[in-house]
């Protein structure tokens, strides 16, 4: 019985020679700790700086991919502590042209200045200082439904003209 668990112990050692009654004695004897034998082909640790050195890797064209630089806020730079919606300037810069409010990641703003940011905002759209929806003809009408063209009411469709 204890000859049958020691085989397997013995088939998971990386010798060439094949399995025989020396190899069972080598496996079972006592100097040899079982340990090392069982994580032999485990594989090794690999440190916290070898994981980010992976991340930065690109396997798919073989050199490391270059690490993006952490925005800085407008409002950090230029020591703005509180944002007013009557300061128009400052605002737009925080929306894009279509007049959606630019998320954190795009402006490097920090979770409670983009709050003060978007609160802001809403409130000068209230006010009518800034636009809900930019009405800008170039963009491209924003890809719902087609595109009818500009509305004429003094020309009339039916009639065929």
């Amino acid at each position: 019985m204890n000859e049958g668990a020691a085989e397997p112990e013995a088939a998971a050692t990386p010798e060439s020679e094949p399995t025989s009654d020396a190899g069972a004695q080598t496996a079972a004897a006592p100097d040899a700790p079982p340990a090392r034998e069982r994580h032999q082909g485990a594989p090794a640790r690999r440190s916290p700086s070898s994981d980010k050195e992976d991340d930065r890797r690109d396997t798919s064209q073989g050199r490391p991919r270059p690490r993006r630089r952490r925005k800085v806020s407008f409002l950090s730079q230029n020591k703005i502590r509180e944002v007013d919606y009557k300061d128009i300037a400052v605002l737009k810069r925080f929306t894009n042209d279509e007049g959606k409010i630019l998320g954190r990641r795009h402006t490097g703003t920090t979770a409670k200045e983009q709050r003060m940011i978007a609160r802001a905002i809403r409130r000068a759209r209230e006010m009518a200082l800034l636009p809900f929806v930019a009405l800008d003809s170039s963009s491209g009408g924003g890809g719902r439904g087609r595109s009818r063209g500009p509305y004429d009411p003094g020309h009339d469709r039916s009639h065929g003209d």
